[in-house]
């Protein structure tokens, strides 16, 4: 099938899409169910989604609209629709949004803040004494740490850090007996949200009352005292998000470290995507900044008094638990061991799937710890996409490097925002003398892959770990992700040819069990697609159940038209971007669509295939998005053992029935007209399906030491 273009009309726009996804968390921030202080974090996830957005996706339609006619002629179909018209509609959308997320703000969130005592003040609300202790606070901890930059003639450019929040002040009434004094200034100050520790203040509490400011408003209570020499200061607050593409050719070619260092230090002057700033803010003091900044009106988005509202993820603990979600502590896995026992042991035995964030994390750092200290394990090789600051993983990866073993790690320094963390272990990985693989040419390795190889009675014998997240500690706790144990040597041995590739860079092909892209996942989906299809038209059942983070490729939705048009039940289970548009006569009757926004990320991709009644469940990396399938190394693999897919189904299911947090295409609810039926959340129903596993199943008991100990060691293979 050829590609169609991607103005086709049965597709929706990628960009309006990815709006609607972000008003589903809009949604969160506005629903009166939602702990209250948790609406406070989804008003901050909102915002950063926002922020990576401007920096990311409107950045790049600038470019494109700044391109050549000629340019974009020859583009033709592949740029899509007019980079200006996409623009207009976005923007458009995204200022109803932004108003929508005020009046949430100030309508809803502070009124009910306020009812539970919880008081975010502003410098207009403040008492006689609050007003006072702010004073102190403001000389004690916040004016030394402003830096004031006078905007006259003297300055000829202003540069604004990205994301960075700023405070103007507009001068005015000088004191009389201060001779030479302009009648009027424009100043601009940093706000020293980090040096100071934080983004709010917490005052002194008044019995049940708790008082918490802004540091902005600190320095607006105290910026006559910061400037005595005039009588009248306005202070109004801007931001600058910038391009953060890093514009780096997909190539390994030179020193790959050097260009990402390069291009991080470019994002800090990127192109300005978006400057946002109070609407209240005086026009001579907006039209000052324009002109030092260089930044034109295209740029320019109306916000509110307050920018930056992911700092909302510091707010701070006023010690109200009742308005947070209730705990739910890692659980411990039914069948890995727990305290001291092996973890190569008993993966020996069987398979394991672990759920994050559900169950722990650590059984992955020891996993790879233990590989670490074994002294019959010859090599470990993973893949890093995204690691924590303080990772673990990484600590575990220098360990066994450290011990003499071989460690080949691919770190992926092209991961957006992350690149600076990656950068700092891959150094420390080098350093250790382990084998580090900056990436692939044209290519992002997106696949979560570790491969242990041990000498078991003088065998090489191999364990793998693959999931569908990062090896990250930090994530682990909010992103939902399934991670399988295994040492099948069906799985294994395929996962050694993955890691062959990153060393031979020779393409692989004929995987019988993994879905790898770029190689094969793409003609692997179109065929399980086209059996289901087969199925249909000779009148059995066929079905497809599909969950995935993105939607987005052309070729792939129009292979879901085919199937839905020969009478395939498509069920998808979207989070974010889907240009599918299901429902539509002639084209998706059979393609139903709902999207899960709840307390954690959904983040796992899920594949289900009917297959005649022997059902095909697979778990990936890869969402069907053409970057996935054709611009990345993915990994999608099968669930072969028959209790962990009956797992997988059944928690797959529980989202499939979710009546309480799931939407549908359109971002209306699903099921909750149906007073009758019974509320089925499926995060908190997939909490309480593992801890009854985790009760009824007693962890086998894995023995603490894995078969043999004193083997030759063999070279290995990852």
């Amino acid at each position: 099938m050829e590609m169609p273009p991607k103005t086709h009309p049965t597709l929706l726009n990628r960009e309006l899409s990815w709006l609607a996804f972000n008003a589903r968390v809009l949604q969160e921030a506005q629903s009166p169910e939602v702990p209250l202080l948790e609406r406070l974090k989804f008003m901050a996830i909102f915002s950063s989604n926002l922020d990576e957005y401007f920096k990311v996706r409107v950045a790049t339609l600038r470019r494109l609209v700044k391109l050549k006619k000629k340019t974009r002629a020859k583009l033709g179909e592949e740029l899509g629709e007019e980079p200006a018209e996409q623009l207009k509609n976005l923007l458009a959308e995204v200022n109803k949004q932004q108003e929508a997320f005020g009046d949430t703000f100030r309508g809803s969130i502070l009124p009910e803040l306020h009812r539970q005592h919880i008081h975010l003040l502003s410098d207009h609300d403040l008492s006689e004494t609050q007003l006072e202790w702010v004073g102190e606070y403001f000389r004690e901890n916040v004016r030394d740490l402003l830096s004031p930059v006078i905007l006259d003639d003297n300055l000829h450019h202003l540069f604004l850090k990205d994301q960075s929040v700023y405070l103007t002040f507009l001068l005015t009434e000088p004191v009389k007996e201060k001779k030479h004094q302009p009648d009027e200034r424009v100043l601009v100050i940093e706000l020293p949200t980090k040096r100071h520790g934080g983004r709010f203040v917490q005052l002194p509490a008044e019995g049940e009352d708790r008082y918490v400011l802004f540091l902005d408003d600190v320095i607006r209570c105290c910026a006559t005292e910061l400037f005595p020499q005039y009588q009248r200061v306005q202070v109004h607050a801007i931001k600058i998000s910038r391009d953060a593409e890093l514009d780096i050719q997909e190539e390994v070619s030179g020193n790959l470290m050097a260009k990402i260092k390069s291009s991080l230090q470019k994002r800090e002057t990127g192109y300005p995507a978006r400057l946002l700033y109070d609407p209240a803010m005086p026009h001579e003091v907006l039209r000052t900044v324009m002109q030092k900044t260089g930044i034109g009106k295209s740029e320019l988005v109306a916000g509110s008094r307050y920018h930056n509202f992911r700092d909302f993820f510091g707010f701070p603990d006023v010690g109200r638990p009742d308005l947070t979600y209730p705990a739910q502590p890692p659980l411990p896995h039914p069948t890995l061991p727990r305290g001291a026992g092996s973890m190569l042991a008993a993966i020996a035995e069987r398979d394991h799937l672990l759920h994050l964030p559900y169950q722990s994390f650590e059984y992955v750092t020891r996993f790879l710890t233990e590989a670490a200290l074994d002294p019959a394990v010859t090599s470990i090789g993973a893949t890093l996409y995204r690691v924590s600051a303080k990772s673990e993983v990484a600590k575990a990866l220098v360990k066994a490097a450290k011990q003499g073993k071989q460690v080949t790690v691919v770190v992926e320094l092209k991961a957006r925002f992350d690149e600076e963390s990656n950068m700092y272990w891959a150094e420390k990985l080098q350093k250790a003398g382990a084998n580090v693989i900056f990436g692939i040419p044209d290519l992002k390795v997106h696949s979560k892959l570790a491969l242990v190889t041990r000498t078991e009675n003088e065998q090489a014998k191999q364990y793998a770990y693959l999931s569908t997240g990062n090896f990250n500690e930090v994530t682990s706790q909010i992103y939902a992700d399934h991670g399988l144990f295994t040492a099948d040597e069906r799985l294994t041995g395929e996962v050694s040819r993955v890691f062959d590739y990153f060393l031979d860079r020779q393409p692989k092909e004929d995987f019988e069990y993994l879905l790898v892209a770029p190689f094969e996942l793409r003609d692997r989906l179109n065929e399980l697609v086209d059996r289901e299809i087969k199925l249909a038209k000779a009148g059995k059942e066929a079905y497809i159940i599909l969950k995935v983070n993105a939607l987005q490729d052309d070729r792939m939705i129009h292979k879901l038209y085919e199937a839905s048009a020969a009478g395939v039940r498509v069920e998808l289970l979207v989070r974010g971007i889907s240009c599918l548009i299901p429902q539509v006569a002639g084209q998706s009757e059979n393609i139903e669509q709902r999207g899960l926004v709840d307390r954690y990320l959904e983040h796992a991709r899920v594949y289900v295939f009917g297959n005649d009644g022997d059902e095909k469940v697979f778990v990936a990396s890869s969402d069907w998005m053409a970057r996935n399938l054709d611009r990345r190394v993915e990994v999608g693999f099968p669930i072969l053992d028959p209790k962990i897919r009956a797992e997988v189904r059944h928690l797959l299911d529980l989202q499939r029935q979710d009546n309480v947090k799931s939407r549908d295409f359109y971002n209306n609810f699903i099921g909750q007209d149906d007073k009758k039926a019974p509320q089925v959340r499926a995060q908190l129903a997939t909490y309480e399906y593992l801890k009854k596993l985790s009760k009824a199943r007693t962890a086998e008991k894995a023995p603490t030491k894995p078969a043999s100990k004193k083997a030759p060691r063999k070279k290995p293979t990852a």
